[in-house]
């Protein structure tokens, strides 16, 4: 009997099948661009021909978003990491500071949950536990789109912010503290071995929206892995069972990543250095007063419109990572 094909296994055809789509889709993309470049070229041609100055807007116009059409998919080729074209899995954990940490873990879910909106992704909420008086003392969610983690593997660390806090009275600036772990989700069977009494399971009573079950039965599963202190959660599944099966999926990938890479040093590409919830340790400050500011202290990147980045617009920091890692692995590989 002939050994089955490729082909003839649904999920790695699936996965062939998103693949091509992808490769396509870049194809059409690139022959989009070169249309539009002999268009720009056609419009110059004909505003030195007829001698028309009120064609420069319209060519500007054009210019302009051929540069950004073009830096996206500039942006697409650095997307080349192993786990890059994966879903993304992303906790957020409030550090010191009470309620105004919780308040700021808060805005920074909602800013990537708007971010993914944009990016047409889906958001899938695994985890969730509120603060005690305003905001989200932790939560783990997951991203589905297409280079989801590429993306958002830039987010990774500790992120800071500068405020007249709503919750003090005297009206006084406060600093507040979020770190952001970011995983790749990995969906295929892992060849990992995980001794079942290297495990504690423990089970909880869901929290937040989510349907008529939660906080009616624990059907929420912690697990956590002694040898390593790795510690995952979900309670969005409608079963324990369904979370259990999750949980141990995203522990899987985990204990992979930390099975593949043989120092901190290479884990770090992956997972993001983890780093303490303080002052020192931010990858970004996000600053609302004397005046408004966010600054990515990797790259330096930076602008004034603060509002703007807190509801979703991440693209300037998220490209300026790529663009720098790139370089800087250029340079150590040289």
């Amino acid at each position: 009997m002939e050994a089955p094909g490729f082909w003839d296994d649904p999920e790695r055809s699936n996965v062939k099948m998103k693949e091509l789509k992808n490769l396509k889709d870049t194809v059409d993309s690139m022959n989009q661009l070169f249309g539009q470049y002999d268009d720009i070229l056609t419009l110059i041609e004909l505003g030195y021909e007829e001698n028309d100055d009120s064609m420069t807007q319209d060519i500007r116009a054009e210019l302009d978003e051929f540069t950004a059409k073009f830096d996206e998919l500039r942006i697409g080729t650095l997307l080349s990491g192993e786990y890059d074209k994966d879903n993304a899995i992303l906790k957020l954990n409030a550090g010191a500071g009470g309620t105004e940490s919780c308040d700021w873990c808060g805005m920074l879910y909602r800013m990537y949950t708007r971010w993914a909106e944009r990016k047409g992704f889906t958001v899938e909420v695994l985890d969730y536990l509120d603060g005690d008086e305003a905001g989200i003392k932790s939560v783990t969610f997951q991203v589905n789109g297409t280079n989801a983690y590429g993306y958002l593997k830039s987010e990774k660390g500790v992120h800071r912010l500068v405020r007249i806090s709503p919750f003090n009275a005297q009206g006084k600036r406060q600093t507040s503290f979020v770190s952001l772990d970011v995983m790749p989700d990995i969906e295929e069977d892992l060849d990992v071995e995980i001794d079942e009494k290297d495990l504690r399971i423990d089970t909880y009573r869901s929290s937040g929206a989510g349907g008529q079950h939660i906080n009616k039965t624990s059907s929420a599963i912690r697990i956590t892995h002694i040898p390593t202190g790795t510690v995952v959660q979900c309670q969005n599944e409608r079963s324990q069972f369904q979370n259990k099966d999750k949980a141990m999926q995203m522990l899987k990938a985990k204990l992979y990543l930390l099975k593949q890479e043989a120092n901190v040093e290479k884990l770090s590409d992956i997972r993001g250095e983890i780093k303490d919830i303080a002052w020192g340790s931010q990858i970004r400050s996000y600053v609302l007063q004397p005046y408004t500011m966010v600054k990515d202290h990797r790259t330096d990147v930076e602008t004034g419109n603060a509002d703007a980045v807190l509801d979703g617009a991440l693209d300037p920091f998220i490209n300026g990572y790529l663009k720098w890692i790139s370089i800087k692995d250029n340079v150590q590989g040289s």
